[in-house]
């Protein structure tokens, strides 16, 4: 009984000081914090020792390191020749952007690492943490769903269900209209849709007519399902009129007769907002354009750049839109072009140094909120597009390089970071456009070997 009494005492004690340092009571020292908070007077308590670290710290890792520029040369120089007679490798101290190693430095056909770019002016732009909303408005007994440009908004909720980020639907949203309806005394109404948030061609006009009917890309929109995607798993080619029809359907399972057919058309200043549905936040859809390289929300994170910089939800302001930011952000932009925000376009241009600044500016601590384009870059040989990358070079490398993809016909390249043997962080750019399409496994494989000779070398002190 003693035993117990004492038991409880104790656990009243230790709740006593966890309710102070809750409420903000200073314990001994003033600090508030648990650790000084003294045990009860009479309770012996051993002290504990001190844990043995996880793992060693590198002060070449911590202070952003010197990489020796002859080191650094003997790891890669062996294999550049393998990307053929237009390529350009650069590396750099990630942390004080200090280049150890140049070759054929030149402008170059980014393919997909543009969307280094697009990700980095979406975070500085929008915020890690906004949101993206698609609406439901009333004008009488007329719904409108209006898109508010989610790129990962899904149809179901069977299709949302166990998907990272975590992503709007439909059925969701007519769930909710249905309730908010029936309050009203409404079963039955009319319904259209509005995409106007987005303006302009849907389809980049510097893109080969063939990415539609190739399905590469669908028309970009403001309101979309399931990426576009029908149901034989095809792009349609009118997104927001199959949202709105998916949508109608949707209210049906929820007891809403919609009358009337389901066109395209504006919500009037009059109607009012009955139901939403959030999108992930724009820091999740960063990271995962950037791991699956996802063309199409990337394209919608340029026209959300566009708008939120006073330009226009379009390829033309989204581009516009990026450029501010960037220069305002200080990357080198001399001598890019840029069309698009996915890199699917072949008219763009960037120099490595351009890349390598945005690479720096997310790995610099005065720039937290980008931090994600680093987090959201596939790991060689484990997540994302570098899953089934690196066969071919050193297996140390594995784990210990993050990169953003970059593929179209003729064109391949890497950019990304590493962390080599020594801990010196290291961002670099490797990217050959021009060869021979028969050479790009080969051209691949050279990519995957260089940037596995940076993560497994001993490049400075």
């Amino acid at each position: 009984m003693l035993g117990r009494l004492l038991d409880a005492l104790v656990l009243v004690l230790v709740l006593a000081a966890g309710l102070n340092v809750f409420l903000g009571v200073t314990g001994p020292g003033g600090s508030g914090t648990p650790a000084e908070v003294l045990p009860p007077e009479g309770l012996d308590l051993a002290a504990s020792g001190t844990a043995p670290p996880v793992a060693t710290t590198s002060a070449a890792g911590e202070a952003g390191g010197r990489l020796d520029p002859a080191a650094v040369a003997a790891a890669v120089s062996p294999y550049v020749g393998g990307l053929g007679p237009h390529a350009a490798v650069v590396v750099s101290d990630l942390v004080t952007g200090e280049v150890a190693y140049r070759h054929g430095d030149r402008v170059v056909v980014p393919a997909s690492t543009m969307k280094l770019l697009t990700s980095t002016a979406a975070l500085e732009s929008l915020g890690a943490m906004t949101r993206f909303h698609t609406t439901v408005v009333l004008d009488g007994d007329h719904l409108v769903l209006v898109g508010g440009g989610d790129p990962f908004l899904m149809s179901t909720k069977a299709k949302a269900k166990g998907l990272y980020p975590t992503r709007g639907d439909l059925d969701t949203l007519a769930a909710r209209t249905a309730t908010a309806l029936t309050g009203r005394g409404l079963t039955s109404v009319g319904l259209s849709y509005d995409a106007s948030l987005f303006s302009g061609p849907r389809v980049n006009p510097t893109w080969p007519a063939s990415y539609l009917t190739d399905d590469v890309v669908p028309p970009i929109s403001a309101l979309w399902v399931d990426e576009a995607q029908g149901p034989d798993g095809r792009y349609v080619a009118d997104p927001a009129g199959a949202a709105g029809r998916e949508f109608a359907a949707a209210l049906a399972r929820h007891g809403i007769t919609v009358t009337g057919p389901v066109g395209a058309g504006t919500a009037g200043a009059a109607a009012a907002e009955v139901a939403r549905v959030a999108s992930a936040p724009v820091g999740q859809i960063v990271q995962r354009t950037l791991a699956v390289s996802d063309n199409n929300a990337a394209e919608v994170l340029a026209h959300q750049v566009g708008l939120a910089e006073g330009d226009d939800g379009s390829f033309a302001g989204g581009v516009a839109g990026v450029e501010k930011v960037l220069t305002g952000l200080g990357v080198p932009l001399a001598g890019t072009v840029t069309r698009d925000g996915s890199g699917l376009s072949r008219d763009n241009r960037l120099t490595p140094a351009a890349l390598l600044g945005v690479l720096r500016l997310a790995g610099s601590d005065d720039h937290p909120a980008l931090r994600e384009v680093l987090t959201g870059l596939p790991v060689a040989g484990f997540t994302g597009s570098l899953q089934w990358r690196f066969e071919k070079g050193s297996a140390e490398a594995k784990g210990r390089v993050r990169a953003k993809t970059g593929t179209l016909t003729g064109v391949s390249g890497l950019a990304g970071v590493a962390t080599d043997l020594n801990g010196n962080r290291i961002a670099f750019v490797e990217i050959a456009d021009g060869f021979d399409p028969a050479m790009t496994m080969s051209v691949r494989g050279t990519l995957d070997r260089i940037a596995a000779a940076l993560g497994a070398c001993r490049c400075g002190g």
